[in-house]
């Protein structure tokens, strides 16, 4: 874990998290955005997940994200939250490239995992993000009452 502070001091302080915590993060959580180029631009995708043997594992079907995430590019995937009790945001991007899991142990394991596509349909591509590599970094989120901000905002409970 690092700690990045700006000369002057008064720029807010960024922790950089290290790989073992963004693992532990995206182990954490369910849900994120797979970012892929498609004809020449940028496109995201909400997936679920899970994490298995150092990679990332999604169910897809035929379409964009399939055709964006194997197409010899690569990907980005990422995850943020906030926690109120600490008023803390946090973010980890895995950078990576995508896989087919079609036979053998590697099959065997990511159908042990628990993933569940939430959207219903036919999700038959069992895929993997094989990491190039992994960041995060953690912030104090500034109050509320200093700029404006929604009262649907989840910042605000923390600060009422």
């Amino acid at each position: 874990m690092t700690t990045r502070t700006p000369p002057s001091g008064t720029a807010p302080v960024i922790e950089l998290l290290s790989e073992a915590q963004c693992w532990e993060m995206l182990r954490g959580q369910v849900i994120g955005r797979l970012a892929v180029v498609v004809e020449d631009h940028p496109d995201i995708f909400p997936i679920n997940y899970a994490v298995g043997n150092g990679s990332l594992v999604f169910r897809t079907a035929e379409g964009t994200k399939l055709y964006g995430s194997t197409s010899n590019t690569p990907v980005a995937f990422e995850i943020d939250g906030y926690e109120p009790k600490s008023e803390e945001a946090w973010s980890v991007v895995l950078r990576g490239t995508v896989m087919a899991i079609r036979a053998g142990a590697e099959l065997a394991a990511a159908e042990k995992l628990t993933l569940e596509p939430w959207q219903g349909g036919t999700k038959n591509h069992l895929m993997q993000i094989m990491p190039l590599n992994i960041s995060g970094r953690r912030f104090h989120v500034t109050k509320p009452d200093i700029w404006r901000t929604p009262l649907a905002d989840a910042r605000r409970a923390s600060f009422q």
